[in-house]
């Protein structure tokens, strides 16, 4: 049985994460959702909130599950069996910025693979960060993040 992991901060979760984490499923046996704090990122929703706007979107999905992680992703790799890294490539900057992460990874744990996914070209100019700041101004974020993430996001810049 193959585990694979699929880190990030997920703050919030947008509809390209979950098409990613929905191919993800078709490939392997186990998918673990895994919501990090990001020490170079401020947060709007704390890691609690944040898995439990994942889960009604992850219900359909019965090899998928959501956990809190701290300290490194390698380290939480191993604690949950998982031989497998999943990342997302909306661009060549993430390609680069997690290529350097993935031979990181590798530096610490060698029998842990990276598997990147390429982001569908409908999603490949969402971020995290970009829906926080339309959804701060009180933009249109609805066709970019699941319902219960847009009206999480309005009550929270309210």
């Amino acid at each position: 049985m193959t585990t694979a992991i699929f880190p990030g901060s997920f703050d919030p979760i947008t509809n390209g994460h979950l098409d990613l984490i929905k191919r993800a499923s078709k490939l392997f046996d186990k998918v673990i959702i895994t919501v990090a704090n990001n020490t170079s990122k401020n947060g709007v929703f704390n890691a609690q909130e944040r898995i439990d706007l994942i889960k009604p979107n992850i219900d359909a999905m019965n090899n998928v599950e959501v956990r809190e992680a701290k300290g490194l992703t390698v380290d939480f790799a191993r604690q949950v069996g998982a031989k497998v890294i999943i990342r997302g490539l909306r661009n060549s900057t993430d390609f680069n910025s997690e290529s350097s992460i993935s031979n990181m990874n590798y530096h610490l744990d060698n029998d842990i693979e990276s598997v990147f996914l390429i982001t569908r070209p409908k999603y490949q100019a969402v971020s995290s960060s970009l829906i926080r700041e339309i959804a701060y101004f009180g933009g249109d974020i609805e066709e970019y993040v699941p319902d219960n993430v847009a009206n999480s996001l309005r009550k929270r810049f309210k």
